[in-house]
């Protein structure tokens, strides 16, 4: 697949998040990072990937179970006003988004933290992917938060995105925390492990 020739990264505004939930964010399981305890965890944890039979889709937008989604929602259960949203456009057409999230005490991904930015989702229309597009909006991402004097960019996975993590990676993030059962109170995913990177900014 050759990568796109042009691309636009446009700052959105919230009441424009329709336009940004017109990007999927499902993607086909088809793999999982099995987390692997080494001396009961005094040894540390090694992740492992295997295949899941059989595959799925997962749709994080849905998969709560909402009338809308998620990018809908997000200004009724969040204040936004200090996040930045962004739509990668290819000829006119949205092909990516991003949002940031930051300075937002009701939010806990930012563990009461103002010199510290979640990237609270990043989705790529799937004739898209493999392109440059999210590399390009996590790059926006990074530089937003920067600007905003924050050290670290914060990105939450689970062990069933490997595709995620491995992305996450190759942009220099690193690791930070595994929790396995992040999901516990939660039927649907608690079978799933959250997987925080850090990006030093």
């Amino acid at each position: 697949m050759t990568r796109l020739d042009s691309l636009e990264i446009r700052p959105l505004a919230p009441r424009d998040l329709g336009v940004y939930a017109s990007v999927p964010i499902r993607f086909e399981v088809r793999s999982r990072l099995r987390v692997a305890l080494l001396d009961g965890g005094l040894g540390g944890m090694r992740l492992i990937e295997e295949y899941v039979q059989p595959p799925y889709v997962k749709d994080y937008d849905t998969q709560d179970g909402g009338d809308l989604p998620d990018p809908l929602r997000w200004p009724e259960e969040f204040d936004v006003r200090e996040w930045g949203f962004f739509l990668a456009l290819e000829d006119s057409l949205p092909v990516g988004a991003a949002t940031v999230a930051w300075n937002t005490p009701q939010v806990r991904m930012l563990d009461g933290r103002t010199d510290l930015a979640v990237l609270w989702d990043l989705r790529v229309r799937p004739e898209s992917r493999g392109r440059g597009v999210g590399t390009a909006l996590f790059r926006r991402a990074a530089d937003w938060a920067r600007e905003r004097g924050c050290r670290h960019l914060k990105v939450e996975t689970q062990d069933i995105n490997v595709p995620a993590c491995r992305f996450y990676a190759a942009q220099g993030c690193r690791l930070g925390a595994i929790h396995r059962y992040a999901y516990a109170a939660e039927p649907a995913v608690a079978h799933e492990a959250m997987l925080l990177w850090y990006l030093d900014l």
